[in-house]
């Protein structure tokens, strides 16, 4: 699940936990909804997203 944090967005990991996500666009339209992102894990708890959508 796609959340809000400050200033910037957190994926909501089905399994627990948390990964910061660094986004090149504001998906503002998904927040707070079940997303499929595709991206790299650049350290154990952040993502750079190249891509949210709709899961």
């Amino acid at each position: 699940m796609l959340l809000r944090d400050g200033g910037g967005f957190v994926l909501k990991r089905d399994l627990g936990g948390f990964y910061r996500l660094e986004l090149h666009r504001t998906p503002v339209d998904l927040v707070e909804k079940r997303v499929r992102l595709i991206g790299t894990l650049t350290a154990p708890d952040h993502v750079e997203a190249d891509g949210v959508q709709p899961a």
